[in-house]
């Protein structure tokens, strides 16, 4: 077998498409195929199933996929290690995470690692959706629930809170005194049938009859859509209380608490690129967040 053939057939699997593969290769198509051929014949098994829509992996190639990414793993570690570059990171680290704790909690420490790591490039995936470590849709992730099976590596960031917040706008000469006083009023939320967390799907805990009528996918757009008088809206904290345009909503009863997780697949958590600029979200993030417990809520009676 030509190891080498082993970053074609990752691309593929990867992307699913030769064209792609070869984009991001720097090669043309047909030496792709040629050499997914070769890798075929020196395994001698069928790895892709081909069709209009891509190349799906076969069973033989879902057996050969952490194999492959095993000895990735394990030569781009060694490449560190022999270059000399332990401190000076260089390639690329792709995180998936939600857009709010993306945009919210670890932009400057983005900036930080790549001012400090010029040859570093950081891709900051914050998408409505789970990311499939073992596929390398991303390098690590950032979640609120934990995944509960895979070869992963997961440990706890930090606890955060939400609470249900409005506009001052909306709220004059109307401030609910009690949860039963939400029923009627206007919400903001998630689109239900689109929620791809279990951990976000937390307007029936707040109860009182809460329901949105103003939905996104977008947390960032539910922020906005509350700050333009839209309604009431559960929001971390850590969002909610940079805007000074925005009130707590009966604070102690509507506070909800949830997790940050980081979760890396454990055949490229070594990797120092990958570790590295991991650690330095998760440190960042526990400080951001522990900044934001330090402001206690004011009331939206008290602020109106």
């Amino acid at each position: 077998m030509n190891w080498d053939d082993l970053r074609f057939f990752l691309q593929v699997a990867r992307t699913g498409r030769l064209t792609q593969a070869a984009r991001a290769l720097g090669v043309d198509h047909a030496t792709v195929s040629r050499r997914i051929g070769a890798l075929e014949d020196a395994v001698q098994a069928k790895l892709f199933d081909r069709s209009p829509r891509g190349y799906a992996l076969t069973e033989a190639g879902q057996r050969l996929l952490p194999a492959a990414e095993a000895i990735e793993s394990a030569a781009m570690s060694g490449a560190a290690a022999v270059g000399g570059r332990q401190h000076a990171l260089s390639g690329a680290v792709r995180v998936g995470m939600p857009e709010g704790a993306a945009s919210h909690l670890v932009t400057e420490t983005a900036a930080l690692l790549c001012d400090a790591h010029p040859q570093l490039e950081l891709q900051i995936v914050a998408l409505p959706r789970s990311f499939s470590l073992s596929q390398r849709e991303a390098d690590f992730a950032v979640v609120v629930t934990p995944p509960e099976s895979g070869r992963l590596r997961i440990r706890k960031i930090a606890d955060y809170h939400l609470r249900l917040y409005a506009a001052r706008s909306f709220l004059a000469g109307r401030e609910p005194r009690s949860l039963d006083d939400l029923r009627g009023m206007r919400g903001v939320g998630y689109v239900q049938d689109l929620i791809f967390d279990k951990g976000l799907d937390y307007v029936a805990e707040i109860g009182g009859g809460l329901s949105p009528q103003l939905t996104s996918t977008s947390l960032l757009v539910q922020l906005e859509l509350t700050l333009a008088g839209g309604g009431l809206c559960i929001l971390p904290d850590f969002m909610a209380r940079r805007r000074p345009e925005l009130v707590p909503v009966l604070p102690e009863q509507t506070c909800l608490t949830r997790a940050y997780w980081l979760v890396l697949h454990q055949n490229t958590a070594e990797i120092p690129r990958i570790r590295r600029v991991a650690h330095a979200f998760a440190d960042a993030m526990r400080q951001k967040l522990a900044e934001a417990e330090a402001q206690p809520p004011d009331s939206a009676a008290k602020a109106t």
